[in-house]
């Protein structure tokens, strides 16, 4: 007798073993049609696994969380199937699932093209037509790699090869398409019904630039075709507000091969920096933070001693001078200890908070480079808390306060909070990694606010905590950080003295807000998709003079408004005042401020905003009111 227990706590019991899709069909035939797959005991597995012994069991349908990687994967195999039948002398090599989608690459010297992609996916939907049921096979690892051999796929076959001895060769059938995969797929290539295929790019054989180019196929899948469309639009949507796109349309900075990964910020892109960097500044100053500035250049001993030089040395810029051997500095924490070792402290000194924008370089790989959001040279608004065991939790109390707050005033207000857990690879003992643990857990319980643990994810040397933005596209941007750490001060001979008159050693708070202020900008720009509230925008307003009659009025309004801390241009042209506007409304400048002949008469400007909507007539002081308003409620003109 065999007992399933399912997810509300009921058992069915079979005379036999039984597979997951007849456990569906037992239950009801609307929920056996409904059926994806199963989780059994935690483990994902095809409706057609068979369950021989006693087990717990949730059948997984289109609603599900697991639903969409199984539809994902299954998805990959029938774009594979069609991109063989389309083109048969290409191999496939390695399809995964990844956010929001897959992709698959091939061995095909000919290329994809948009054309190609169509007829694929023209083809996939055949295939889902024809209703091939999908089918699970074991086969011996000598035998499967004869087989691929055999079939031309040699990749395959040398995917197999270097499995490990214990692994578990399975292949999944459907129709005339043989894959390797450890699963699990939808029962029937029926079930797919909502994909797009999106992009072809190269992609090295095993991600190394010494192997061959491969054709990499990104498409998308989705349970229903409603949330396709949903996904497709929020694509279009992302390339809208692409910061590349808007960085250049809005003149706001560039990037050239000279300086791969390294950014030139033009004024106004730099206006928006200084603001930023400005509002943190007085964040931190007003929570008790001392901004420091160490060395972009150190030597190199700095770095073994705190551990970096092994752990970090690839990603890190080296360089000499005088036989001396130096790095560019990859992070700042070191640097912080020293600014601390040089004073004597004791425990009324605690906690010092140390914060500095600093510049930093690492070596990113060229592929991995991404705008302004992944950059080699990048500034962090990095602070280092040096506190005693016992103001652990007050101070990251008094964090997390922060951080919501700074966000809040930037616009998001949805904020996800993880804390990363010990992994397999850590140093100290599992009581300090218990108390580490349980302080940043207690420090976020007492707040109330909901967070998922991330298990085996923190760094070698203590737990952390992360917080996640979602932007208006449901995007996730993982920025601020509080990281504990209790050995880079003893590693660096970071001491206080304690109460009893006792030699201690601080514990290290790491912690970041906005992580870079290079990709916090980038997010900014698309998260707001230009359209920078009136706080942060680099021109707060523009003066537009119909004719020239006007010009002198209007460099009076620009005089009068800068002199109250308001960002502003003219617009003195020999233009239409018509498109005057459209290219300010382009440039997604806040405030229009049009002058006639009426306006100078009268001493006043036609307002509009940058949505079109038409204020009237205001006083320059009414105007100022207004503006200054939404800067200091660091709100946003329409």
């Amino acid at each position: 007798m065999i007992t399933v227990t399912l997810p509300d706590g009921s058992q069915r019991k079979f005379d036999d073993a039984v597979t997951v899709g007849q456990v569906a069909a037992d239950i009801g035939p609307g929920l056996a049609k409904a059926a994806l797959a199963g989780r059994v005991d935690d483990r994902l597995v095809d409706t057609s696994y068979l369950i021989d012994q006693d087990a717990s069991l949730a059948i997984v349908t289109e609603r599900d969380d697991d639903a969409l990687e199984v539809i994902r994967h299954s998805t990959a195999h029938l774009m594979a199937q069609a991109v063989k039948r389309l083109y048969p002398e290409a191999q496939v090599t390695i399809g995964p699932v990844i956010d929001n989608g897959f992709f698959y690459d091939y061995a095909w010297p000919d290329g994809f093209n948009d054309d190609d992609l169509a007829k694929i996916e023209a083809e996939m939907k055949r295939i889902v037509k024809e209703a091939h049921p999908v089918h699970r096979e074991l086969m011996d690892r000598d035998e499967a790699i004869r087989y691929f051999s055999d079939l031309g796929e040699t990749y395959k076959a040398e995917i197999i090869a270097n499995l490990p001895e214990s692994e578990e060769i399975s292949l999944y059938r459907q129709g005339d398409f043989v894959d390797l995969c450890r699963g699990p797929h939808v029962p029937n290539t029926s079930r797919l019904k909502a994909f797009k295929l999106l992009s072809v790019a190269g992609a090295f054989w095993r991600g190394n630039s010494n192997n061959e180019m491969l054709q990499r196929i990104y498409g998308t899948a989705w349970a229903n075709k409603n949330d396709l469309k949903t996904h497709l639009h929020r694509l279009e949507e992302a390339a809208k507000r692409d910061h590349r796109k808007l960085g250049t349309q809005l003149d706001l900075f560039h990037l050239q091969p000279e300086a791969p990964g390294m950014v030139f910020w033009h004024p106004k892109g730099w206006q928006i920096w200084l603001q930023v960097e400005q509002y943190i500044r007085e964040k931190i100053t007003s929570a008790g933070y001392q901004e420091i500035r160490t060395p972009q250049v150190v030597d190199i001993d700095l770095w073994k001693k705190s551990g970096h030089a092994e752990k970090f040395a690839e990603g890190m810029f080296l360089t000499e001078s005088e036989s001396r051997q130096y790095a560019i500095k990859p992070m700042n924490c070191p640097c912080h200890v020293q600014v601390y070792n040089k004073h004597l402290h004791s425990y009324r000194d605690l906690p010092l908070r140390l914060a500095e924008f600093g510049s930093c370089h690492r070596n990113e790989p060229s592929g991995a480079l991404h705008g302004i959001m992944r950059v080699r040279g990048f500034t962090q608004d990095d602070a280092h808390i040096f506190c005693t065991p016992e103001q652990v939790v007050s101070e990251a109390a008094d964090f997390i306060d922060l951080v919501y707050e700074v966000y809040r005033d930037f616009g998001f207000t949805d904020v996800i909070v993880k804390l990363s857990t010990r992994p397999e690879q850590r140093i100290g003992s599992d009581a300090m990694w218990d108390l580490s643990e349980k302080e940043l857990a207690d420090a976020l319980d007492d707040k109330g606010i909901d967070w998922e643990e991330q298990p085996g994810e923190g760094a070698f040397y203590g737990p952390k905590i992360e917080f996640s933005l979602r932007d208006c596209l449901d995007r996730v941007w993982q920025c601020g950080t509080l990281q504990m750490d209790p050995f880079l001060p003893e590693r660096l001979g970071a001491t206080y003295v304690d109460t009893d008159g006792q030699k201690k050693t601080p514990i290290l708070l790491h912690r970041a807000i906005l992580g870079s202020m290079e990709r916090f900008i980038g997010v900014l720009i698309e998260h707001h998709a230009g359209r920078m509230p009136a706080w942060l925008a680099p021109v707060q307003a523009k003066v537009l003079a119909i004719t020239d009659d006007q010009n002198d009025y209007c460099e009076t309004i620009r005089d009068q408004l800068s002199a109250k801390g308001i960002r502003l241009e003219l617009d003195l042209r020999n233009e239409k005042i018509g498109y005057k506007i459209r290219e300010a409304t382009l440039q997604k400048i806040p405030y229009l401020l049009v002058i006639g002949q009426r306006e100078v008469e009268t001493h006043t400007m036609a307002v509009r905003l940058r949505d079109g909507t038409d204020l009237g007539s205001m006083s320059l002081d009414d105007l100022a009111t207004r503006l200054l308003s939404d800067v200091s409620a660091r709100a946003d003109a329409a």
